[in-house]
């Protein structure tokens, strides 16, 4: 009998231990494990978080599971939604991959440690973790890619994210090869989310990500308790999750290419600004051409930034009535930028927003779409000076990329801001040394109490 997609996919995972994957992903891993966790216990203090905390607990129950960054516990797969929506919640975790692999996988996985009746090595988690983020982003790539499968409206995090979520937990729950194949074939099932939050600023958009760490933990303890799932879930068949989700672009043959030879963790990004990834290299042209030229910060005429059309829509919006839609809006990254020389996120925050000079700033930043640029192209920025004075610049590549990446010190350091919301400082530089010296950890579990946290007592992020 044929081995299906899906059944080669199941087993590659169940089979993959720690010694094959090579050390610089291991390294790279341990940094992306810091980032969210660092993400996450920041976003425990946001609105959509704040809420969906208090829809979980509206009936009382036995806690499993930790929320980071609170003093409360949840069974696994509301623990997993919980923490999804909080790693994803003020934009600030990773990129890349499924496309926010962090806050789907890490939720999931650490869900799936706390059930855990055994000591579970660091190696073990970090094994797992990479498996999420491999096929997290395989799936997508088998759908076509970033760009015409978001751009037909699904938003990858949720659609794909739910299969590294399932990777990542069967891994640690111990599923063998069939299992995991179950597990894959009920995530298909469980994925979803659309880009319809777009139009409004709606705050669906944060909840992708913890609807899909819960689908795909989910998925794994259904595989677990012997629940089969459909083994030709990747497959030309009827039902069949690339023809359903991605009919026009599907390249399924990209779902097992290179597997266990290339790993998809080390193409994803660490974000060193607090808005959409889109938005990143125009910020750190817009640094650039500043620190270039002493003085043009005073004298800009205008700044032109001429971009894609897809970025256009993703970007082009000027909506500063929520963080989130603040987030989204590619003038207000200019704007913020320009007038503070940074987009860290205290710059999205309410009480910024409303300040006149960002509304002057942005009433001089023009957009203008280029035809010829592909989806994905780096915006080109253009600033003139009240003097005549013209100067561009665009970044291929945006910082915090694999190819641009951010300095240990200053991962290091945006995870100590991030995780201080929610910890004292002791608690926080103890987390952050665990993880990143995971691999010499003998219980995984022992990260578990320094995610117990206060974001309660910190104002609301909004």
């Amino acid at each position: 009998m044929t081995t299906t997609a899906a059944q080669q996919l199941g087993a590659f995972c169940a089979a993959t231990r720690f010694d094959d994957l090579p050390p610089a992903l291991v390294a790279r891993t341990r940094q992306h494990i810091l980032d969210t966790l660092g993400a996450t216990l920041a976003g425990s203090a946001a609105f959509e978080p704040r809420q969906t905390l208090a829809m979980l607990t509206v009936e009382p129950a036995q806690g499993t599971s930790s929320v980071w960054g609170t003093a409360t516990a949840l069974n696994a797969r509301d623990a997993a939604f919980a923490n999804g929506a909080a790693a994803h919640a003020l934009e600030l975790d990773d990129t890349g991959g499924c496309d926010h692999s962090g806050a789907v996988v890490l939720p999931a996985a650490l869900a799936a440690l706390a059930l855990s009746k055994r000591a579970v090595s660091g190696r073990e988690l970090l094994t797992a973790v990479v498996l999420g983020y491999d096929v997290g982003r395989r799936v997508l790539e088998a759908c076509g890619g970033y760009s015409p499968h978001n751009g037909a409206g699904w938003h990858s995090t949720a659609t794909c994210g739910t299969f590294g979520a399932a990777a990542a937990a069967a891994h640690l729950l111990d599923l063998d090869a069939a299992q995991t194949t179950a597990a894959l074939g009920h995530a298909a099932s469980f994925s979803g989310g659309l880009w319809a939050f777009i139009h409004d600023a709606s705050q669906t958009k944060r909840l992708h990500a913890g609807r899909a760490a819960e689908g795909g933990l989910t998925a794994a303890l259904l595989a677990a308790r012997g629940i089969s799932g459909p083994t030709q879930v990747f497959e030309d068949v009827w039902g069949g999750f690339f023809n359903a989700f991605a009919p026009q672009s599907k390249q399924p043959e990209a779902l097992l290419a290179e597997l266990g030879q290339t790993w998809k963790l080390m193409r994803c990004s660490i974000k060193p600004h607090a808005s959409c990834r889109s938005n990143h290299s125009t910020v750190d042209a817009v640094l650039h051409l500043l620190a270039a030229n002493p003085g043009l910060a005073q004298q800009v005429r205008h700044v032109d930034v001429r971009l894609s059309a897809f970025v256009m829509g993703m970007c082009g919006g000027r909506d500063l009535a929520s963080l989130a839609s603040a987030q989204m809006s590619l003038p207000y990254a200019v704007a913020i930028a320009w007038v503070f020389g940074d987009a860290g996120l205290e710059r999205y925050l309410a009480p910024v927003r409303g300040d006149a000079r960002l509304a002057a700033a942005m009433s001089l930043v023009r957009l203008q779409v280029d035809p010829a640029m592909a989806a994905l192209d780096e915006p080109v920025v253009t600033i003139t000076s009240e003097d005549g004075l013209v100067v561009s610049h665009t970044v291929p590549v945006a910082l915090g990329a694999p190819a641009n990446p951010l300095s240990a010190a200053a991962l290091r350091a945006k995870f100590q801001a991030l995780a201080t919301v929610a910890l004292p400082r002791a608690q926080a530089d103890a987390l952050a040394d665990r993880v990143l010296h995971l691999d010499e950890v003998d219980d995984a579990r022992a990260l578990l109490p320094l995610l117990v946290g206060h974001s309660e007592q910190h104002a609301l992020i909004c």
